[in-house]
């Protein structure tokens, strides 16, 4: 990606070192918030100003266009490990890329998020549940053997969460509803935009792999060069030197070394 190589380069100073962290701690905080609060407000109270309600930011509330970052994935006890696997995957990815490249990953999910739910008002209040997706199936393809374990137990490849992730969202582009559709794009446009390319190479090498399988295959073990005297081939002898009698009929007959100037010529009756 020539662009980001040059944006790197100019705008390296500026990108924001362990950006993960610092998203997972305020989410953390939003959660302990929240859960201090009486249980009639504190979800109410705390958690629904930062959610990003495209009305709301039209009547002046734009803090929304931002806070909506920190909101923690969910209300209860498995919203910590959400969290957790958000900074452990955020952080290998940033390791991964550099602290730039990484930047640059969450700000276009972040941006996108924010234009799908401006264009669609009427889809109802967003939160940060598709960018901290988006960061989870870049994980998944640059780590797809990285194992998690299922109530502790049963490990699993994460690349299956992720397939799982990937038809989810094409039931939704298929059936779902125009914003739910919008929020999919969203999350998978960074994603798109970082693999694409790296995909579509893999896609055609993959291709030319198979025809070449192919073709392997229609021809099989047949061997090229056959002595029409003893029906030697180089697969009986890989060193053998085959030639063409150039006295026989046209010149298509082929002897081995021994056979070569010790045969009878094939010469047509015309």
């Amino acid at each position: 990606m020539k662009l980001l190589d040059q944006l790197e380069r100019r705008l390296r100073r500026y990108a924001i070192p362990n950006l993960t962290g610092y998203l997972a701690g305020f989410q953390a905080a939003l959660w302990v918030l929240s859960m201090l609060m009486p249980p009639r407000q504190g979800v109410g109270l705390v958690l629904d100003g930062f959610l990003l309600d495209p009305a709301k930011v039209m009547e002046g509330e734009v803090w929304r266009l931002v806070t909506f970052v920190f909101l923690p994935p969910g209300y209860g006890i498995l919203a910590i490990f959400g969290i957790y696997l958000f900074w452990l995957m955020g952080t290998a990815l940033e390791g991964q890329w550099g602290t730039l490249r990484y930047n640059f990953y969450v700000l276009i999910a972040v941006i996108a998020t924010i234009v799908a739910a401006l264009l669609l008002p009427n889809g109802g209040p967003a939160t940060n549940m598709f960018i901290d997706s988006s960061v989870f199936l870049a994980f998944a393809y640059l780590f797809p053997n990285f194992t998690l374990s299922i109530y502790f137990i049963l490990p699993v490849r994460i690349k299956w969460f992720a397939l799982l992730t990937w038809l989810s969202y094409a039931l939704i582009l298929i059936a779902g509803g125009w914003s739910a559709r919008a929020y999919v794009l969203a999350s998978i446009f960074n994603f798109l935009l970082f693999f694409g390319g790296d995909i579509w190479r893999r896609m055609r090498s993959n291709k030319f792999q198979m025809e070449a399988a192919i073709r392997k295959s229609a021809i099989g073990d047949k061997p090229f060069h056959n002595c029409v005297i003893c029906g030697l081939t180089e697969h009986d002898e890989p060193n053998e030197d085959f030639r063409i009698c150039s006295k026989c009929d046209a010149g298509t007959f082929e002897y081995c070394s021994q056979h070569l100037r010790n045969h009878e010529h094939r010469v047509s009756e015309s």
